[in-house]
Formats: structure tokens, sequence, C-alpha cells
């Protein structure tokens, strides 16, 4: 009998026992839960375990989110330099402007002369050739004149030396002095022809400089007014007015450096085609007077 009743007793209190945890298992889970919270909350993610891999993939999407406010910065934008040549003749004066005017006209004539003249000088040269290899080959003096081109100042000169031999002088000079003075008058006549603008390249290379430091003055000028009225020597007053200055003294130099070097090259080239004509000359004098003797 003690023993039924102690396994009675013993079954009473395990009943007793088992109750409330029967009563939490029971319990309604929250709203919003689902059947895997639990494990998951008695998990804890660890990294390496299938867990964490679905944390760090919810993360994610929140990186672009934070990055976004770099990607939208605006780049630096490019200005425009506020002291240039364009700006220099919107902003200059009559007197700045004059000065621009004047030494572009004095650009461009040097530029227009050295061709011409370039051209001319290159055709005497091939009319010199053409004296050496056909004019002298030729049976006759009329046979050689007519080789040479209507425009050539080699024919100029033979046609007048032909002119004074046809005659006997004068009663103050000889045959010989008659018509060494008329080959004499075209060598010169040529000669003056060749110089022709070459002047003009001189006189822009000597005065050019003088005309962008008229502009570099000027633009000091504007520089001190601004000082006065601003009433500080700031960098923002002055910038203008000096780079005003600079921009003139470049456009001086640019200007005449090309004029000196050009008249240099085209005296050079008329010295030597002077040469050739004054030769041509001499030599046509020496035949002319040997013929008529």
């Amino acid at each position: 009998m003690i023993s039924k009743k102690l396994a009675i007793a013993a079954a009473f209190v395990l009943l007793a026992g088992a109750a409330p945890a029967f009563a939490q298992d029971a319990a309604p889970a929250p709203a919003g839960m689902t059947d895997q919270a639990p494990d998951q909350a008695a998990t804890p993610a660890t990294p390496g375990t299938p867990g964490a891999v679905d944390q760090t993939a919810a993360a994610a999407p929140e990186a672009p989110a934070a990055a976004a406010p770099e990607a939208t910065a605006e780049a630096p934008k490019e200005t425009s330099n506020p002291y240039g040549l364009s700006e220099l003749w919107a902003a200059g004066d009559f007197v700045a402007r004059g000065t621009l005017i004047l030494l572009g006209i004095m650009s461009i004539g040097t530029w227009y002369i050295f061709f011409m003249k370039f051209w001319e000088q290159s055709r005497m040269l091939n009319q010199a050739k053409i004296v050496d290899k056909k004019f002298w080959a030729s049976a006759n003096l009329n046979e050689g004149i007519d080789t040479l081109p209507k425009n050539s100042v080699f024919r100029s000169v033979a046609e007048s030396g032909v002119s004074a031999s046809s005659g006997q002088g004068t009663g103050l000079v000889n045959l010989n002095e008659w018509i060494g003075m008329s080959l004499s008058r075209q060598v010169e006549d040529a000669n003056a022809r060749m110089q022709g603008g070459i002047s003009f390249l001189a006189s822009v290379g000597s005065t050019a400089p003088f005309v962008g430091l008229f502009g570099t003055v000027w633009g000091i000028y504007h520089a001190l007014i601004a000082i006065g009225i601003a009433g500080q020597a700031s960098i923002d007053k002055v910038a203008g007015p000096v780079g005003e200055a600079l921009i003139m003294t470049a456009l001086g130099l640019g200007v005449a450096v090309p004029a000196v070097l050009l008249y240099n090259f085209l005296v050079r080239r008329n010295r030597v085609i002077l040469e050739k004509v004054r030769g041509f000359a001499a030599d046509l004098q020496t035949y002319l007077i040997t013929r008529a003797k």
C-alpha cells in the first residue's frame, strides 16, 4: 500500500512540474512571427552560416544609397580666360583698337609683299636660267632675243643694247660708251623695280616695336587709373590693363621680327639677281662692240 501511495505521489509531482512547460509550449506565437523565428533566435548567425549570408544580402542594397550623394557631386566647370585677345578687343577703347588695327595692317602688308616679291624673284631667276641655256646658244642676236619672255628684264636689256648699237654714238661719246650707258640704265631700272615694296618691310621692322610699346604704355595708364579709383593695388583691378599692355608688347614684336627677317631674305635674293643682270649686260656689251668692229 505504501508503495502504491508513493508511486501515485511521484506521478502527481511529475504532472505538476510538466504542466507549466506544456502551457508555455501551447501558448500562441506573437503576431508577425513565423514558425522559423524561434530557430533563428535560438541559433545566432555566425560568419560562414546560411543565416549570415541572408543578413548580408539583406543589408547589401543599402550601400548604393550611401554612395549616391558622391555620385551626384557636380564636376568643376571650366572658366574662360577674361584677359585674352578677344576680351581686349571687346573691352578696349578706341586707342587700343586702333593700335591693334595698325599692327594687323603692318603684319598683313609684310606677308603680302613677301609672297609677291618672292614669286617675282623666282620668276627672274628662272629667266636667268633661260639666258644661260638658250640666248647664248642661238644663231644670232635677234633669234636669241626671241627666246626670252616678253616680260623678262633680260630681254629689255638685250633690246636696249641692240637699239644703241644700231647707231654710231653721238658727238660727245663713242659707240662703246653709248652702249654701256644704255645697258646701265636698263640695269638700274630693273634694280629699282626689284627694290619696290621691300622698303615697307624695313619700315615695319623698325616701327612695329614702338607701336606695340605705345599700346603697352596705354595699358599701364589704364592700370594706374584703376588703382587710383579703387584706392588699392588689388590684382583684380590691374590684371586686365596689365594683360593688355603685355599683349600689345607681344604683338609689336610678333610683327617686327618677321618683317626684319623677310627683309634680309629678299634683299639677299635681289643682290643675286642684280649680279646676274649686270653680268648679262656686260657680256652683251662686249658682244655688241666686237660685232660692230
